[in-house]
């Protein structure tokens, strides 16, 4: 086997591995599907952890999951797929953060492993075995990787800024004790 032949199975192993992941967590998000809570208990779940509206933010996360993976797996438009990809696991790696880095503990481990993996993916490319090698490259031109990344970061930053100043005014609305109540036996 050619060194380019080992590289493109390799792209397109990576692609099926990550796309496949990312498409299933985000239908579980969307229609409840592998024991997934669908967009109102997820919408739920997001209102816990900060991002408001819950239901528009499950919505988004769960179409730039279930999108993205499987324009990833397919190598479709592999720019803007990894792209988006990456934007929702940055978002679910804010909530992880505050747990640490490794996944055992609750941390970020496997939201940035997904997240850089596809954008990884969307800076390499997909491999000459994908859609978008059949189609000539015609949504995966070079240009089209700073441009979806560029509209990526904008938006996660206006997304994740947008729950930090929402926690951090919940969290401001807080009073801690002032005394320590000791019970009188």
């Amino acid at each position: 086997m050619k060194r380019d032949d080992r590289r493109d199975l390799g792209l397109l192993l990576l692609r099926l591995g990550v796309g496949g992941v990312l498409a299933a967590h985000g239908t579980q998000k969307l229609f409840g599907w592998f024991g997934g809570h669908g967009i109102e208990g997820t919408g739920q779940f997001m209102e816990s952890v900060g991002y408001a509206p819950g239901k528009v933010s499950a919505t988004a996360a769960g179409l730039a999951e279930t999108g993205g993976g499987t324009l990833l797996a397919l190598g479709l438009a592999t720019p803007a797929a990894g792209a988006a990809a990456a934007g929702a696991m940055a978002g679910a790696a804010a909530v992880h953060t505050p747990n640490g880095f490794f996944n055992q503990g609750g941390g970020y481990e496997y939201a940035a492993t997904l997240g850089l993996t596809a954008a990884g993916l969307a800076i390499t490319g997909p491999g000459r075995f994908s859609v978008d090698h059949l189609l000539g490259h015609a949504v995966n031109r070079g240009w089209m990787i700073p441009a979806a990344f560029a509209a990526t970061a904008a938006g996660t930053a206006a997304v994740v800024g947008a729950r930090a100043r929402r926690l951090r005014t919940a969290k401001e609305g807080e009073q801690e004790a002032l005394f320590e109540e000791e019970s009188m036996e």
